[in-house]
C-alpha cells in the first residue's frame, strides 16, 4: 500500500493507534505511538525523536532525528485495543535536512541490497530462531526454570510448548508473516521456529517482528521467552541459523564464490553476528561451530550446504545467535558475498569430519572463530572490511 491507501485504511478500519518501529544499533526494538490524526504529518514531515537517547545514534548537542513510516510494512497488530485496532509500520530514520541517517541499520541493509542489485545479484534470506521458554515467578521475573524437559522434536506431554508455538505462528500469520516449521529443540524448554526465504529487507523486518511477537505471546501465557545465546550453562545454546540463496541476472550460479567471500570475512564479522559476552559461551559447543570451515550437510561446520529437493542452491551460516542485529548481519553477509563474486574467490577444501570429535591433525590448520568478545572486538577494530561498510560510531558502540 502507498501512504494514501494507508490513510484510507486507517479511516475505514477503525484504527485508533499507530506504532512506528525502529531499532537501535544492537537490534533492540524501539517504537513511538501516535494517533491517526498525526499520520499525515508522519508521512510528510516525520515524527521527531531524541537521537541522543538511542545507543550508537547521536550526542546531546546534535540530537534531532525523524521517523518516516514505510507504508509497505503496514500491518494490523492481532491484539486489539479496547478502543479500536492498532497498526504498526517500520520506519526510515532521517536527519533534519531529510538525508538518510547513516546509522539507521535498516538503511545500511538497503544500501547493501542496492549494491548487489547494481551487480545483477539478489540475495534471499531465511532464518531459524531458537529460544527457551522459562517459567515466571510471582513478580513475573524469569526463573530460568524450563517449561518442560522435552528433547528434539518431542511431542506432548513431553513438549509443553506446542500451544505457545501454535499461538505464535497464528499471530505471525495474521500479521502476514508465515512460518515454515516449528518444533521442540534439544534443550529443556527450548523451541525453534523457521521461516521460508524472502528478500533481505523483508527477512530482517520479519526477524525483528518475530522476536517481539514471541516475547509478547509468551508473556501472555505466563512464560518468559529467552533468546540469550547460552541461558542454561549445561544445555544447548540458542542459535540463529541464516539460510542464504542467490539469484543472478546473468543466470550463473555464484553460490561457491559467495560462500568463499563469507568464509574470508567471517572472523571480522563475528562481533556483529555474536554481539554479547554470553555469545562466546555457546561457540564450539552443542552444534555451535568452533572453526571457520564448510561442508555439505555437516552441522559441525560454520557454513554448510543443506540437502534440498527444489533444486535451489542455498547455504546455511550456523555461527550467529539471536541477539545479533539482523539488519547489520544481513548487510555484512551481502557485502562479503559480493566480495567473493568480484574477486572470484574459491572455497577452501571442504571438511567432511565431525569437528566436535576431530583430532588435532584435522583442526590445527583451520582458523578458529574468535573465542571471546574481546578477541572478536580486536579483529573487528582492525578490519578494513568492517570500516568500509559499518559507520564508525556503530563500531565504537560494539567495541564498548
Amino acid at each position: 500500500m502507498n501512504y494514501r491507501e494507508i490513510l484510507d485504511f486507517v479511516h475505514d478500519e477503525d484504527v485508533k493507534f499507530i506504532r512506528l518501529s525502529f531499532c537501535d544499533v544492537f537490534g533492540k526494538q524501539k517504537n513511538v505511538s501516535i494517533l491517526p490524526e498525526e499520520l499525515p504529518k508522519a508521512f510528510k514531515e516525520g515524527i521527531s525523536i531524541d537521537g541522543s537517547a538511542i545507543v550508537g545514534f547521536l550526542d546531546e548537542q546534535d540530537s534531532d532525528l525523524f521517523l518516516y513510516p514505510d507504508p509497505e510494512t503496514c500491518c494490523i497488530l492481532p491484539w486489539r485495543s479496547l478502543e479500536g485496532q492498532v497498526l504498526r509500520m517500520e520506519c526510515q530514520i532521517k536527519n533534519p535536512d531529510d538525508t538518510p541517517f547513516e546509522r539507521d541499520c535498516r538503511y545500511i541493509l538497503k544500501q547493501a541490497i542496492q549494491a548487489a542489485k547494481e551487480k545483477g545479484i539478489v540475495f534471499h534470506f531465511g532464518t531459524e530462531f531458537e529460544f527457551y521458554l522459562f517459567k515466571l515467578d510471582e513478580n513475573e521475573n524469569n526463573t530460568f526454570i524450563p517449561l518442560d524437559q522435552g528433547g528434539y522434536m518431542d511431542v506432548s506431554p513431553e513438549d509443553k510448548g506446542e500451544d505457545v508455538r501454535r499461538d505464535i505462528c497464528y499471530t505471525l500469520a495474521d500479521m502476514g508473516i508465515h512460518p515454515e516449521a516449528s518444533h521442540h529443540e534439544e534443550g529443556p524448554g527450548q523451541n525453534e521456529i523457521d521461516f521460508r526465504y524472502s528478500d533481505a529487507l523483508q527477512a530482517a523486518d520479519n526477524a525483528q517482528t518475530f522476536k517481539w511477537v514471541v516475547k509478547a505471546i509468551s508473556k501472555s501465557s505466563g512464560l518468559y521467552a529467552d533468546f540469550g545465546p547460552k541461558p542454561l550453562k549445561q544445555e544447548a545454546g540458542n542459535g540463529l541459523h541464516i539460510n542464504v540463496s542467490i539469484d543472478a541476472s546473468d543466470g550463473n550460479s555464484y553460490l561457491y564464490n559467495v560462500i568463499a567471500g563469507v568464509l574470508e570475512h567471517l572472523e571480522e564479522m563475528t562481533l556483529f553476528l555474536n554481539s554479547t559476552e554470553s555469545s562466546y559461551e555457546r561457540i564450539g559447543k552443542r552444534k555451535a561451530p568452533k572453526y571457520i570451515s564448510w561442508s555439505k550437510h555437516n552441522r559441525t561446520q560454520a557454513i554448510r550446504i543443506p540437502a534440498t529437493k527444489n533444486g535451489k542452491d542455498r547455504f546455511e551460516i550456523r555461527t550467529p545467535d539471536p541477539h545479533c542485529n539482523p539488519y547489520l548481519a544481513f548487510a555484512l553477509i551481502i557485502y562479503a558475498g559480493l566480495d567473493g563474486i568480484e574477486r572470484k574467490l574459491q572455497v577452501p577444501e571442504q571438511v567432511d569430519e565431525n569437528l566436535y570429535q576431530a583430532k588435532e591433525d584435522t583442526t590445527s590448520h583451520l582458523k578458529a572463530i574468535p573465542s571471546s568478545i574481546r578477541k572478536a572486538s580486536t579483529v573487528a577494530s582492525e578490519s578494513d572490511f568492517i570500516r568500509k561498510y559499518i559507520p564508525k560510531k556503530i563500531i565504537d558502540a560494539y567495541l564498548k
